[in-house]
């Protein structure tokens, strides 16, 4: 069917990409034999705002780094890592494999929505578990990482944000990556670093298509009348030391129980 077309079509881009990935490579110093290049084509479908909307993305990755895509938002080739610059440059410089790459939304991922399997997957909603996990990543520190979990979502797009007494808390805020399950669902975090004090609450709040009103969760001081509320107690889990990052944030875990 129209699938088999768009990957045969593919099949020739490639037969010109190896050849500048192996140059690339000598380049550098580097044996090809030793790394492994894949190409992953992705149609993402999101009906958050009531219409089905969908993105085209052709990755291309090398040694499990994504050095270049395809967006069908942009309409270009982008070069994620210096590694990928020599093919970008190639590719968008080709008027065809431009204009096959932007039709795939249409061959490749709205010719396969009517599928079953496709349709059924595009119009479920799972509702998210919203969690707060309060730590130390230095137990001498007055701060405290408090760290908000979505999980078990879908669709992907989802918001979420803290609040401090009310407010909406803008500084010592870091967001991580959406997460892929392998269920159809996803999960993300946000971390809000900051001292508490005695009597002062902290919202976690998720607002997501799958929700008639946001999710929230209460953290606090020895507040007991509030549900999921933090005071003095001991907790066991991990202790996290987190680094800001362009795309998200970065968690090197040691394990160890927890005092608060």
């Amino acid at each position: 069917g129209c699938v088999v077309q768009w990957l045969q079509r593919q099949a020739g881009i490639l037969a010109t990409q190896v050849p500048i990935l192996i140059r690339a490579l000598s380049s550098l110093g580097a044996s090809p034999r030793r790394f492994l290049h894949q190409t992953k084509h992705e149609c993402r479908f999101s009906n958050a705002t009531g219409r089905v909307q969908v993105r085209f993305l052709f990755r291309h990755i090398y040694d499990r780094t994504e050095i270049a895509r395809f967006d069908s938002a942009r309409g270009r080739y982008e070069a994620l890592t210096p590694l990928g610059e020599p093919d970008t440059e190639c590719w968008n410089s080709q008027k065809e494999v431009l204009e096959d790459a932007r039709a795939a939304v249409d061959t490749f991922c709205w010719c396969n929505y009517g599928l079953p399997e496709a349709g059924r997957v595009v119009g479920r909603r799972v509702q998210p578990v919203v969690t707060i996990s309060p730590t130390k990543d230095d137990p001498l520190s007055p701060r405290t990482l408090l760290l908000c979990t979505a999980a078990s979502f879908y669709p992907r797009e989802i918001e979420v944000r803290w609040l401090k007494n009310g407010r909406r808390a803008t500084e010592g805020v870091f967001y991580g990556e959406d997460l892929h399950n392998g269920d159809w669902t996803y999960q993300t975090q946000v971390m809000l670093e900051d001292t508490p004090q005695r009597g002062e609450i902290y919202t976690c709040q998720v607002e997501h298509a799958s929700l008639k009103t946001p999710i929230t969760v209460h953290w606090g001081m020895a507040l007991l009348p509030l549900p999921c509320v933090g005071h003095s107690w001991t907790l066991g889990g991990s202790v996290g030391d987190w680094g800001k990052e362009r795309r998200g944030l970065r968690r090197l875990w040691e394990g160890g129980p927890l005092r608060m």
